[in-house]
């Protein structure tokens, strides 16, 4: 029985390892098809998550650019304030009224040219504002008016409604655009930190892997990971100071060219004349136009870097001058002996000062100048105007300089119903002084914290997320390269010349690419609108990935 058994086998032995075989290779491939399966499954996930902590980090960071620039919106607002106090020449003027009707016995032949125009209750209401929210105490405009008229000649009642029309309105396009620029510089600064700490958390991560359990006592503090790769906290403390220039010296260069354009187009007004919204529309559209340009061209080629950054010889003085840093102490010379008369030689001139501006904070300026002077920027820049003057416009000045109701929005395609609403009578107008009294108010309602009217409206701008989204989704790659050739200790398989940027920089684009690299679909929520352009901010950090670990982008991000 035995031996016809081993015969048996004997004689079919080599069906047996052919059948063994066969089943030993099934379960190998099975088990590697189960595995590459397991794989791609946990990349997919580990992409997913590290997708959403991208749009995540994305979203916090938009919410800190608007807590920022409300936070700042108080000091601009504070100095314009100051350098254009409407409320003065205001108090000179119902100073001068007070006179004449003392001296003639309560006669009521009062110009027009008064804030007494329109209902009382509205003048009541214009003429409290201005004196419970201007900056400037009454006190303090009595004792100015006393201590004015002793040094200079007093000023007729022309002369100050000329002043007053220049101030007020000067005052509001500045702070327009002075809180334009300024919410634009807060969307490149954040974002560009944002991108710059979210890759170094990604490289510190890629650098040192967790290999297991154990504890090692390995020394890694010099592999200086988060600082190659930006996550510096004294050069972006140093960076974000830079906001310093817009809110205490580039405002100044804007209120000269605004003052400029204003004198042009409200000074031939006269004070008495009714104004028509419609006129008052076109006006307001003629200053923007000598401030900005006319013409797509001349808006493309208007310069807006010196009113936003420094140049670069006085980038040392901004930091000495915002705290950040102490000026230099000048070396003790050594007691000169005295010689005997000789010819006396020239002075010596003074070494230029070394700039104190580290290669991580150049290279931040120098992104952040180069994203000013793109045509991205002015674009974007037209839009938030456009939004807060029709703030002013459309929605102040018609409602309580004109009394008419608000504009109704535009139907959308699906609504079949439709509410019809009276058109504006062809005949509403209003005196220039009550617009004058609405602006003067408006100025402080633009410089207010929370809630801001006019912030909102920017932030209702679909074109300024999508620039911030391409401001910090975009030189991943750069980003890697150049880190990777400042700190050697970085375990990066590629050299900084293997990760140059693909395609045109933001500076290269003409105007119609730059509107199409920030025009967003309307409808959905902010990571429904950004989701393209994260996950092409995902491919270049694959890239980076890639080159910093010698392996695929299945990185888990926490």
């Amino acid at each position: 029985m035995i031996d016809a058994t081993r015969r048996w086998l004997r004689r079919n032995r080599t069906g047996f390892a052919i059948g063994f075989g066969a089943i030993g290779i099934g379960y190998i491939a099975g088990q590697y098809v189960l595995s590459k399966i397991t794989e791609a499954r946990e990349r997919m996930a580990g992409d997913r998550i590290a997708k959403e902590n991208l749009r995540r980090r994305f979203q916090h960071n938009q919410e800190d650019c608007i807590i920022t620039v409300l936070e700042l919106l108080p000091t601009v607002s504070e100095n314009i304030i100051e350098a254009l106090p409407s409320e003065k020449i205001l108090e000179e003027l119902q100073q001068k009224k007070a006179q004449r009707l003392g001296r003639s016995a309560g006669t009521s032949d009062v110009a027009p040219s008064d804030f007494s125009s329109g209902s009382p209750s509205a003048v009541d209401e214009d003429r409290r504002s201005m004196s419970s929210e201007s900056y400037v105490h009454a006190s303090q405009m009595a004792a100015s008016s006393v201590g004015d008229g002793q040094s200079r000649p007093a000023k007729s009642k022309a002369q100050l409604w000329g002043e007053l029309k220049i101030s007020s309105i000067t005052r509001v396009y500045t702070l327009l655009y002075t809180v334009s620029l300024l919410s634009l510089l807060i969307r490149i600064q954040l974002n560009l930190l944002g991108r710059r700490n979210y890759l170094s958390s990604v490289v510190a991560l890629a650098s040192h892997p967790p290999q297991d359990h154990t504890i090692s006592l390995e020394n890694r503090d010099d592999d200086n990971v988060e600082q190659a790769y930006g996550n510096d906290f004294e050069t972006n403390r140093k960076y974000l100071t830079f906001s310093w220039w817009l809110l205490h010296r580039g405002w100044r260069d804007i209120m000269g060219r605004v003052e400029t354009a204003v004198k042009e187009v409200f000074g031939p007004l006269n004070p008495r004349e009714d104004i028509s919204l419609e006129r008052m529309s076109s006006l307001i559209l003629d200053v923007r136009r000598k401030v900005e340009g006319a013409t797509p061209e001349e808006r493309r080629i208007r310069e807006w870097l010196s009113f936003v950054l420094p140049p670069h010889n006085q980038e040392d003085s901004v930091l000495r001058d915002s705290g950040m840093s102490t000026p230099p102490t000048q070396p003790q010379q050594p007691p000169i002996l005295q010689d005997p008369p000789s010819i006396p030689s020239p002075p010596a001139s003074p070494p230029p000062a070394a700039s104190t501006i580290a290669p991580p904070l150049r290279r931040l300026l120098d992104e952040t100048s180069d994203l000013i002077e793109s045509p991205m920027f002015t674009h974007v820049l037209t839009l938030l105007l456009d939004a807060t003057f029709s703030q002013l416009a459309d929605k102040k000045l018609r409602s309580e300089a004109y009394r008419l109701p608000p504009l109704m929005p535009e139907p959308s395609p699906e609504a079949r119903i439709t509410e019809i609403t009276d058109v504006d009578p062809p005949t509403a107008s209003a005196k220039l002084p009550i617009i004058l009294a609405v602006m003067v108010r408006e100025a402080h309602n633009i410089g207010r914290g929370v809630p801001n009217e006019y912030v909102q409206a920017m932030e209702s701008v679909s074109e300024l997320e999508g620039f911030a989204a391409v401001v910090y989704s975009s030189n991943f790659e750069f980003e890697a390269g150049f880190a990777a050739s400042v700190s050697p200790d970085t375990t990066a398989s590629g050299s900084g010349a293997d990760a140059i940027p693909m395609g045109k920089s933001l500076e290269d684009l003409s105007s119609d690419e730059a509107e199409e690299a920030v025009r967003v679909e309307k409808g959905g929520g902010i990571i429904d609108r950004v989701t393209g352009v994260v996950d092409d901010a995902w491919g270049g950090f694959e890239s980076v990935w890639g080159s910093i670990t010698g392996r695929g982008g299945d990185a888990m991000v926490g």
